[in-house]
């Protein structure tokens, strides 16, 4: 603090500043709260022009407490945190429920305070006591609309539409390393009497099935909406939030929940365990499942609220996993299951899938 003032009285020594310096030095102990940072850690791009230009300021007011903005995708954060346990830096992390159920496990969250604003939270994203859900996108299929008419075939309805011979050739899957793929190796591991505890039957599906009609396993979605527009692949595993963002170019990309059920890829929050804000922190965690925040998540970056009192315009809600009936046809997925097998899973995809 006093190297800081000694910078600030060094870069004037005009008059006014000087009177402006005696006066905010005198209002300090008033002040003193202002001097509380709590470091929020979440990723990059829209969500962290959202939350600086948006979502930040009110918290920031109310508490008088001056946040910094961590940003890094999640496997990044989750390996910030490990580094840094015992000496945590981070005191809220934001991250996809894939690696947020790893800090858990890890125990790198803190126990989550009650509140009232809990009460209205869906039951799928009450994910564990030390973490919480603050937005959902769905894992579902995206198809191009006219193209499956003017080839005669039918909408799909079901995760079985990528089994269907018909579109042998027009077919993109994610691999198992992008989270749309191990939604999709999952489900149809499911649909065969198996599931996260039984992947073989998935396995199964995908060598036998699946494959044969695949063009492309398309690593990212940018590279999956590029052979969408093409016309190379009509009928892909997609994340709603993707969807819209192709709808949006004008392109007659169709998103649908299986009637299996759409997976719930979610979006949590939680307090640093042994953080130097433990209640601000929590505090932090309950603003974002507040209906302000969750409208703003929904209108700017595509996240269906968790919180049930929500209410969001037609335009909005026709674009995000919104209201009991939706959220009703979401499957979550075993985390702690697939964490603790994911890299022999994708040393047998590599082997036996993409081949």
């Amino acid at each position: 603090m006093k190297r800081a003032l000694h910078r600030r009285l060094s870069a004037s020594s005009h008059p006014a500043f000087a009177a402006l310096l005696a006066a905010s030095t005198l209002a300090a102990p008033l002040l003193a709260q202002a001097d509380t940072t709590l470091y929020v850690a979440n990723v990059g791009g829209s969500n962290e022009q959202l939350y600086r230009q948006k979502i930040i300021p009110p918290f920031e007011k109310a508490h008088n407490v001056k946040i910094v903005y961590v940003a890094g995708n999640s496997s990044d954060t989750l390996a910030k945190l490990q580094a840094q346990k015992g000496h945590q830096q981070i005191n809220v992390a934001v991250m996809d429920d894939g690696p947020m159920y790893q800090a858990m496990q890890l125990n790198l969250c803190a126990k989550l305070d009650d509140a009232p604003v809990m009460k209205d939270v869906y039951p799928l994203a009450k994910i564990g006591p030390s973490a919480i859900g603050v937005g959902m996108v769905a894992t579902g299929i995206g198809y191009n609309e006219e193209a499956f008419k003017k080839a005669g075939l039918p909408p799909p309805d079901s995760w079985k539409a990528l089994t269907d011979s018909r579109i042998k050739g027009k077919l993109g899957v994610p691999p198992i390393t992008n989270t749309y793929g191990l939604h999709t190796l999952v489900m149809l591991a499911r649909l065969s009497g198996g599931g996260e505890k039984n992947i073989d039957p998935g396995f199964a599906a995908m060598t036998k099935q699946v494959a044969p009609n695949v063009l492309s396993w398309a690593p990212t979605p940018g590279e999956m909406d590029g052979q969408m527009q093409s016309g190379d692949v009509i009928l892909a595993p997609y994340g709603s939030g993707r969807a819209v963002a192709l709808q949006n170019t004008g392109f007659p990309l169709k998103f649908i929940y299986p009637k299996e059920g759409a997976v719930a890829l979610q979006v949590a929050a939680c307090a640093i365990a042994e953080n130097a804000q433990p209640q601000l922190s929590q505090q932090f965690v309950q603003y974002l499942l507040s209906p302000e925040v969750q409208v703003l998540q929904a209108q700017g970056i595509g996240l269906g609220p968790v919180n049930k009192t929500v209410k969001l315009t037609p335009e909005i809600a026709a674009r995000v996993p919104y209201g009991p009936e939706q959220i009703s046809k979401l499957t979550a997925m075993d985390w702690t299951t697939i964490n603790q097998h994911r890299t022999e899973w994708t040393e047998r995809w590599n082997r036996s899938v993409e081949r």
